[in-house]
């Protein structure tokens, strides 16, 4: 009984916390849209060049460290042991994020130098002070998670983006007002993160200011010296996992302006192509967004099948989130490929290096792929394949980036990119256990996806032919077009998915609106055979 209580209340606490991170990823990706019409592409170009940092510092605090916190916070028996398992961890993840903090503030000007721009620095001084508040975060969501309790994770997510954005938003219209130079204007969006930081700290307040001073020390079977290895291996991969497609960002910082300086690119130059090529960033999180957080609900019944030994059952889980996330990888993947410049226009205001950012979007489908085999292995506690296929990924983007740049231009990175993530596949689906191999593979899924994807492909490209031959080439014209497009595409998909019946009742139902659609389906074919 006591256990059915517990899994039913970690379901439903999944289930806000994957509101919550859908909120918080669509903030996120939505941001930067504004904030780059504002501030142009050399300003847009200066705050992606630190992004990548902020990034590794949000997943050490956000999903990293916390989950594995809460892993062993889960494993304590009592109030006291889960308490005092938690001061430790505080002692030494603080001691981690002073270190990260330091070593920011010193080495800053050569982080920056190494980037290929010296006035980067201020930005790097700027984003250093969210490290700080990482223990706070960290030890605090995951104990909340330790004793399933999800809400008050949910809320510290929420709010930390919705403060950081409006932080972003604001500097980059003060910019406008002020006269701002790039960087200056760069280290105030930068410090969004610590503000953000700060406002998700007080989701913790109750749990620092009662239990945490208040209980009192006892004994636990792990001491500081084990625990602070196990943070370092176990949890740091869990942190690598979450942040690759950051990390494949960073190693664009590191590169992506020198070469194109190499290639014979002054530095303005230079700077605005990165800058533009940059866009990519917001579109291929919002196709992540659709195509991982719907069937993120499915990972928890992934964990109940498994602790109760219902292999077959797991299998047949497993398979519908594999099959959801590729389908709606796969349509958000060439949904945005077929619409780009037109997309590329309506939010950034002209179609500059669509070709380049549709090669960028094939990421997408990639890093749906590597992110569902990774949490289906995470639930079997299967760490070494998606390990070597990460190292992998990113091994290739740093020794391929620079040569492919200099062969295609811009263009290399986005082709960099995408290459290195298809290694990561390659090496993680070559190693899978017997368990869940031929997952996408059976009942003709993948030639029924094509056939529904090409004709979903086929119909956008006509509507938007069409309508362009009866519109100007106008920004608002430009939004008819996309917003038809995506209407004709989004319907044609569902339409011929269910007509292919490329995905089961089951996978349906995982879907949201899912129920509702394959009612109203049975109800019309119901009235065409009365």
């Amino acid at each position: 009984m006591k256990k059915n209580f517990r899994m039913k209340t970690a379901m439903k606490g999944a289930l806000i916390l994957s509101v919550a991170s859908l909120i918080a990823k669509i903030l996120s990706a939505f941001y930067r849209i504004p904030f780059e019409n504002i501030v142009g592409n050399t300003g847009f170009y200066v705050y992606q060049q630190i992004y990548p940092i902020y990034g590794i510092g949000m997943t050490f605090a956000l999903s990293g460290f916390p989950m594995f916190i809460s892993k062993l916070i889960a494993e304590q028996q009592t109030k006291e042991q889960k308490i005092t398992l938690s001061r430790y961890l505080f002692f030494i993840l603080s001691c981690f994020a002073v270190l990260i903090f330091v070593m920011l503030r010193m080495f800053g000007p050569a982080i920056a130098n190494s980037m290929g721009d010296a006035s980067l620095v201020e930005l790097i001084n700027s984003v250093a002070w969210m490290f700080l508040f990482m223990p706070i975060l960290a030890v605090g969501r995951g104990y909340y998670q330790g004793v399933f309790n999800m809400v008050p994770t949910a809320i510290s997510q929420v709010s930390e983006q919705l403060v950081r954005v409006i932080v972003i938003i604001v500097a980059a219209w003060l910019f406008t007002q002020r006269h701002w130079t790039y960087y200056h204007m760069g280290a105030w969006a930068m410090s969004g993160a610590t503000f953000g930081a700060f406002c998700a700290s007080l989701s913790f307040v109750r749990f620092y200011m009662r239990d945490f001073i208040h209980t009192k020390t006892v004994h636990v079977d792990i001491d500081v010296l084990t625990l602070a290895k196990r943070l370092i291996t176990e949890g740091f991969i869990i942190c690598l996992f979450a942040s690759l497609m950051v990390l494949l960002q960073l190693v664009d910082s590191f590169t992506v302006k020198q070469a194109l300086q190499d290639i014979g690119l002054n530095s303005s130059q230079a700077k605005d192509i990165k800058g533009t090529y940059d866009r990519a960033q917001p579109l291929v999180q919002l196709g992540m967004v659709v195509a991982v957080s719907f069937s993120s609900t499915l990972l928890p019944s992934l964990t109940e099948t498994l602790q109760t030994h219902r292999l077959n059952e797991f299998r047949k889980t497993a398979r519908a989130f594999m099959h959801v996330s590729v389908g709606l990888g796969c349509a958000a993947t060439v949904g945005l490929i077929v619409l780009m410049p037109e997309i590329n226009t309506v939010l950034f205001g002209n179609a500059a290096l669509s070709g380049t950012i549709s090669i960028y979007m094939l990421s997408i489908i990639l890093i749906t792929l590597v992110s569902t085999y990774t949490s289906i292995l995470q639930s079997l506690n299967q760490f070494k394949i998606t390990i070597i296929g990460l190292v992998c990924a990113i091994v290739v983007k740093v020794g391929v980036n620079t040569q492919l740049i200099y062969h295609y231009g811009i263009a290399g990175a986005s082709i960099a990119t995408v290459l290195s993530l298809l290694v990561a596949q390659i090496v993680i689906s070559s190693s899978l256990p017997s368990l869940i191999k031929g997952l996408v593979s059976n009942n003709n899924f993948m030639v029924k996806l094509g056939i529904t994807i090409s004709i979903m492909a086929i119909s956008t490209k006509l509507t938007v032919k069409i309508l362009q031959h009866y519109l100007f080439s106008g920004r608002f014209d430009e939004l008819v077009i996309t917003l038809c497009g995506i209407t004709v595409g989004g319907f044609v998909f569902i339409i011929c998915a269910v007509l292919t019946k490329t995905f089961t009742i089951r996978e349906w139902l995982t879907i949201p609106g899912g129920k509702k659609l394959l009612r109203f389906w049975g109800n019309l074919i119901g009235q065409k055979r009365r």
